[in-house]
């Protein structure tokens, strides 16, 4: 009887071994499948043709592999369609990041690199006299929840017509952000772009800015013949007049700012 009863205790405490795993492993799982992507946008501001193509070298063939290195695969560059006539201009960087630590630690990681620092010199020993740049702003953001990570666009056109555009959506207080938001995600404006074909690369909750409450999403169209059949899908749709006719969603922005751009050659979409 004794016997039994030990034998019985080591099956019993095995099996409990096997069930705590498959729990601690069904909860990682849940939680890898759910975790949200944080965004790295950066938005160099410069005036002259010197100033660009010291950029353009520097994010080519020193800054882009860099971060290739450091395992962040698509990096989005792009330019302001506006630098055609603008007297400040515009290049946009959009670097995806795991976890918010690695906006840190990458670049950390990459001002230690060698390869990095030789091909980068041009613009890393800028000085007063010859700046790389004007300024450039970074703003943080976290993935929705109803798209939580970096999505690929799926155009074949070509390049040098592509618009990529990028909505900055502002509101009063925290908790009409907060609306918006919800807005987007079981509001079902999320699923509405997917299903119209707006090729959204990202969603982001903004968590250091300039202008917040606010949140940015980033859309891309083979042209801007495309981008603007796309709006005027969406305007005239059903599903569109049903959410944005909730009273539940009304008031919840006071400002909305558009910028379009286009990818650069070396761009990773």
């Amino acid at each position: 009887m004794l016997i039994f009863n030990a034998n019985f205790t080591r099956r019993y405490m095995k099996n409990l071994l096997v069930i705590f795993a498959c729990l601690i492993a069904c909860s990682i799982s849940a939680q890898q499948k759910g975790k949200r992507s944080f965004y790295e946008l950066r938005i160099y501001h410069f005036q002259t043709a010197e100033q660009e193509n010291t950029l353009h070298e520097f994010f080519k063939s020193a800054f882009i592999p860099a971060l290739h290195k450091q395992k962040n695969p698509s990096i989005g560059v792009f330019t302001a369609l506006k630098n055609d006539t603008a007297a400040l201009k515009d290049i946009y960087v959009l670097i995806p990041h795991a976890t918010l630590a690695s906006v840190v630690e990458t670049e950390q990681k990459i001002m230690k690199d060698a390869v990095f620092l030789e091909a980068g010199k041009d613009y890393l020993n800028g000085s007063n006299t010859k700046r790389p740049y004007t300024r450039y702003e970074t703003i943080l953001l976290q993935a929705f929840e109803m798209a939580p990570s970096l999505t690929l666009p799926a155009l074949k056109g070509d390049r040098n017509e592509r618009v990529y555009e990028l909505r900055n959506y502002e509101s009063a207080t925290e908790k009409l952000y907060r609306n918006k938001v919800e807005m987007f995600n079981r509001g079902g404006e999320v699923a509405l772009f997917k299903d119209l074909g707006f090729n959204a690369i990202f969603y982001g909750e903004v968590i250091a800015g300039a202008t917040m409450p606010n949140l940015m999403y980033m859309t891309s169209f083979e042209n801007m013949e495309s981008r603007n059949e796309h709006w005027k899908t969406f305007s005239a749709s059903p599903v569109w007049k049903k959410i944005s006719s909730d009273t539940y969603y009304k008031d919840n922005m006071t400002g909305l700012q558009i910028f379009h751009l286009r990818p650069t050659a070396y761009s990773d979409y």
